[in-house]
């Protein structure tokens, strides 16, 4: 659960830690719509020269964001073994009765495990350089629009935050039952799938309670002071983009056009390290 990114900052004083949080939410939407188009091994070694670039910048360690993968290691390995059997295009490289290995399922499934690491690492970097607050406000501030149309943005943006705060509270909470647990005996890291679904039992039964009690709690506190979600709150940090955000766009704009002109630019690098892989291969 410590790998789990999401909801968690570190601090580092960096210059992307001070861009616009409004900026840094379109640029992370922009690089989760961009990556999907990457056709070529050449465009994943640029969408990861930029992933690198960012972490030089924000003065994040690499192993850090690297470490975001693990949390969805299982998902990205069953998702490349499932293509791998599943994907027929190419020189067949093994076949045993319906069961068939193509060069061309090898190369999908490569691609598609690239995709989704990267796509979490880039990801996670819009967590590690922006407090939840920041990304609350930003998010508010983006959705200001839908407010002509009732949609409560404020009530979403607070529970957005909420949310947010929430969860290395429940990863503290989580990490202290478990250790109650095993301190009166239970076996939870031992044993099969089904032996430990069931001795996660006392652990999620206490974390349910801890959480309902912490949201009552927040709401009893919230009440005592009198909050209200009106259109009259103002806010101590006024949003405002500088030059920094203007450079910062000209870069993600420069990476964006790169991806887009994939094929044109990049097919032939991709060509050889297919040929390379090939001749390995064979």
């Amino acid at each position: 659960m410590r790998d789990v990114s999401f909801g968690q900052y570190y601090p580092t004083g960096s210059v992307v830690h001070r861009l616009d949080p409004r900026a840094k939410v379109v640029f992370s939407i922009l690089f989760m719509v961009t990556i999907f188009f990457v056709s070529s091994y050449a465009g994943y070694a640029v969408v990861a020269l930029f992933l690198l670039t960012v972490c030089f910048a924000s003065k994040i360690p690499v192993k850090n964001v690297i470490k975001s993968v693990k949390a969805i290691l299982f998902i990205m390995l069953f998702t490349a073994i499932i293509n791998i059997f599943f994907y027929d295009s190419g020189r067949v490289l093994f076949e045993w009765w319906k069961i068939k290995i193509t060069l061309g399922g090898i190369d999908f499934a490569i691609k598609m495990a690239l995709r989704i690491s990267l796509l979490v690492m880039g990801t996670s970097m819009l967590s590690f350089t922006t407090t939840p607050m920041e990304l609350t406000d930003a998010i508010e501030s983006l959705l200001k629009p839908l407010k002509y149309i009732k949609v409560p943005v404020h009530d979403i943006a607070l529970i957005m935050s909420i949310a947010l705060r929430f969860i290395p509270g429940l990863m503290d909470e989580t990490d202290k039952i478990m250790m109650a647990q095993k301190a009166r005996g239970a076996e939870i890291d031992t044993g099969g799938l089904v032996k430990k679904v069931k001795a996660m039992l006392p652990v999620l039964i206490p974390l349910f309670v801890s959480a309902i009690r912490r949201a009552d709690e927040l709401a009893d506190a919230l009440d005592a002071r009198c909050y209200n979600a009106t259109d009259r709150r103002t806010k101590m940090k006024v949003l405002r983009l500088t030059w920094k955000d203007l450079v910062a766009f000209l870069f993600v704009a420069v990476f964006v056009a790169l991806i887009f002109l994939d094929k044109y630019l990049l097919v032939g690098a991709d060509k050889y390290i297919v040929e390379f892989f090939t001749g390995l291969a064979a």
